[in-house]
């Protein structure tokens, strides 16, 4: 490769991902899949407004047969005329994805893990398991305290057998100010009891007790954990998602061998890269936040390559729902990361082949390495 090469588009683990609607979607309905809002567009305007919606607008209608920037009425006609499957199956094709790892916790009627890739094209699909509804189906189904707690210490161990990783939410159920050692035996006893005595079926886990003792019996498998942080829809408190508020978790789980993954980060992504800098078992990755900032990804994207190592950003798109997701997603990574190091080998700072390595680390290398994927020709090393 020569000093001044560009280097190739790297190959895709998309190592945080959902699946996708599959029925039709009105005007109204898609674009609500475009925003973490609760409620409808200012007036006058749609979701459609916004950088991820002129994202969507400028990389999905060619796969569709459409001209860049169709009008949002062309692009969801055309979009009625193929139908579901078939749109999902032309978007996903496009993405060069090889791995989804999926997590399975999303409400909704969403494709599964396995559908996910074989509309893909014959993806490998790997399940990433959602902590919180596993522990809400377990009390749904158990008697007392002890038949949900066992029932529950039982869940994780078994769902460790299959799955690649943990996920939390504990973000928007508490926030990430959690006290960050285990609650003693005593302690999540009591919880699980006040916990059961009041919930309804199908009520969600919010006691910070009980939160706690998931992730530190995830974490106590030796898989990785994935902790949502930084912004989503209103369930969250936004300044209690800064994942600087884990630093004292981090430094009390590094012993269980188990990776956290800090996940989408924005607008605390400089604080997610500290803290994967100075700890030998954090990672984190941008997801969704280089989708909804459109545009502006390149930038974003430059900001958490200011101090994390190499060896410990992860691609994602986060993709829940809409297969354009996906797309935009893959697009606007591959693009910016692109665009940064063509100007940084450009400018001498770094040589062509250290751009390729670092491409294919962020990628998908990395990923491969931490949920023990294995590797394809197109990953890279640490």
């Amino acid at each position: 490769m020569g000093a001044h090469a560009k280097p190739s588009p790297p190959a895709l683990v998309d190592h945080h991902c959902h699946g996708l609607v599959r029925t039709e979607l009105g005007p109204d309905a898609f674009g609500a899949l475009l925003s973490e809002s609760d409620a409808p567009a200012a007036p006058g305007t749609s979701f459609l407004d916004s950088q991820l919606g002129y994202a969507v607008r400028r990389w999905c209608p060619p796969l569709l047969g459409l001209d860049p920037h169709c009008t949002p009425a062309e692009y969801l006609e055309r979009r009625r005329e193929l139908g579901p499957s078939e749109t999902a199956r032309r978007l996903l094709g496009a993405t060069g994805i090889t791995d989804y790892l999926v997590d399975t916790g999303l409400a909704g009627d969403l494709t599964g893990p396995e559908e996910l890739a074989r509309t893909a094209g014959g993806a490998a699909w790997h399940e990433v398991v959602r902590l919180e509804p596993l522990a809400e189906r377990i009390a749904d189904g158990s008697g007392d305290r002890a038949e949900f707690l066992g029932g529950l210490s039982d869940a994780v161990r078994k769902a460790a057998t299959t799955a690649v990783a943990f996920k939390s939410v504990a973000a928007y159920r508490y926030g990430l100010d959690f006290e960050p050692n285990p609650p003693g035996q005593a302690e999540v006893r009591a919880a699980a009891d006040r916990w059961l005595a009041c919930r309804t079926p199908g009520g969600r886990l919010t006691d910070p007790v009980l939160l706690r003792h998931l992730l530190w019996s995830a974490a106590e498998t030796g898989l990785p954990l994935q902790l949502h942080t930084g912004f989503g829809d209103p369930d969250l408190t936004l300044h209690r998602c800064d994942p600087a508020l884990l630093t004292d978790f981090a430094r009390a789980v590094r012993p269980t061998g188990s990776a956290l993954v800090l996940l989408h980060c924005y607008p605390y992504h400089r604080s997610a890269a500290y803290l994967a800098h100075a700890f030998p078992h954090v990672y984190a990755d941008l997801g969704l936040a280089l989708s909804y900032s459109g545009a502006r990804a390149e930038a974003v994207l430059a900001e958490a390559l200011e101090l994390a190592p190499f060896g410990k950003l992860m691609f994602s798109t986060d993709a829940a729902g809409l297969a354009e997701l996906y797309v935009v997603g893959a697009e606007l990574f591959r693009r910016g990361l692109a665009r940064l190091l063509d100007g940084w080998v450009s400018d001498g700072a770094w040589s062509a082949g250290d751009a390729a390595r670092v491409a294919d680390l962020i990628g998908s290398g990395n990923a491969r390495r931490v949920y023990g994927l294995g590797r394809t020709d197109g990953a890279a090393g640490v």
